[in-house]
């Protein structure tokens, strides 16, 4: 891997939904914003390979380095898809079609950023969700789901996010966490800070301002709440609730760094800047 130039940023962002036209316009458009800058692209691309083929390969050949992790959407096996893969081998088949484009993902070494702002680790996460963050007066996960079910909120995952091999989607979260538990472990403490990078929140409280509190079952893990305090932390960057903001917990900066559906963002004020700098201190 090239030493990156002294002079790029740390960028990220996260549900480019490309599938859309108009945001396919805007990603037409996204270029880096100085020389070797890298992009972190936390999830939900989009739905089709094709799709998700086009973008990750125009981002990898503006920036540097590009740094991947998947999304729900990703994951997803829509109708007519080929290939027709479900679960684990649609994973894996993503992790291919990145390797062949020159980008990260959560199966590679963690990098070490060492522009503007750094040295950091860049973590890159797949974890999923495991139905823990419930709804307020419900403790189980067939509570949950039954009361989503009755109000019409429910995740479209429940019918095209397949966990295959594993039985539920909750197994194979689990199954993430452990994984990534030990890859953490076994980086030691060498003083440089962690960047994680995780389609869900960490924490459970980006949650709490869903407009459908139902909704953040399928938002993350109560496994993860801690892993910000017990590793040296530099930020947390996440997508999926389409709520782009900064919130702090513990010390430590987490930023929502979602483009979300036209619906949501044409009616943002103008001027905000889609790409967020991880490192905005630097």
């Amino acid at each position: 891997m090239p030493a990156p130039h002294r002079d790029g940023r740390l960028l990220a962002v996260s549900d480019l939904h490309v599938g859309y036209a108009e945001n396919r316009a805007i990603v037409a458009e996204l270029k880096p914003l100085s020389p070797g800058d890298w992009l972190l692209v936390a999830g939900d691309v989009g739905e089709r390979l094709a799709d998700i083929t086009w973008a990750l390969r125009l981002l990898a050949g503006r920036f540097e380095r590009v740094v991947w992790v998947p999304g729900n959407h990703e994951l997803w096996t829509p109708p007519q898809e080929s290939p027709d893969l479900r679960g684990v081998a649609r994973y894996e088949h993503l992790v291919s079609v990145c390797r062949e484009l020159g980008v990260l993902t959560p199966e590679d070494d963690y990098p070490l950023w060492q522009g503007a702002g750094g040295p950091v680790r860049i973590v890159p996460l797949f974890l999923l969700y495991d139905y823990t963050f419930l709804p307020e007066g419900h403790h189980t996960k067939d509570s949950a789901l039954a009361y989503a079910h009755s109000t019409g909120v429910v995740c479209t995952d429940e019918y095209l996010l397949h966990p295959d091999p594993y039985p539920t989607r909750d197994a194979w979260c689990r199954a993430r966490v452990e994984l990534t538990e030990r890859r953490l472990a076994a980086l030691g403490d060498d003083g440089v800070p962690l960047v994680f990078v995780n389609h869900y929140p960490l924490v459970r409280e980006p949650t709490d301002i869903l407009r459908h509190p139902q909704f953040a079952q399928w938002c993350g893990t109560t496994a993860t709440r801690d892993w910000h305090r017990r590793h040296r932390t530099a930020a947390v960057i996440y997508g999926h609730l389409h709520i782009p903001r900064v919130t702090w917990y513990d010390g430590v900066r987490f930023e929502e760094v979602s483009l979300g559906y036209p619906r949501e963002w044409l009616p943002r004020p103008v001027g905000r800047r889609l790409l967020r700098d991880v490192l905005p201190e630097s």
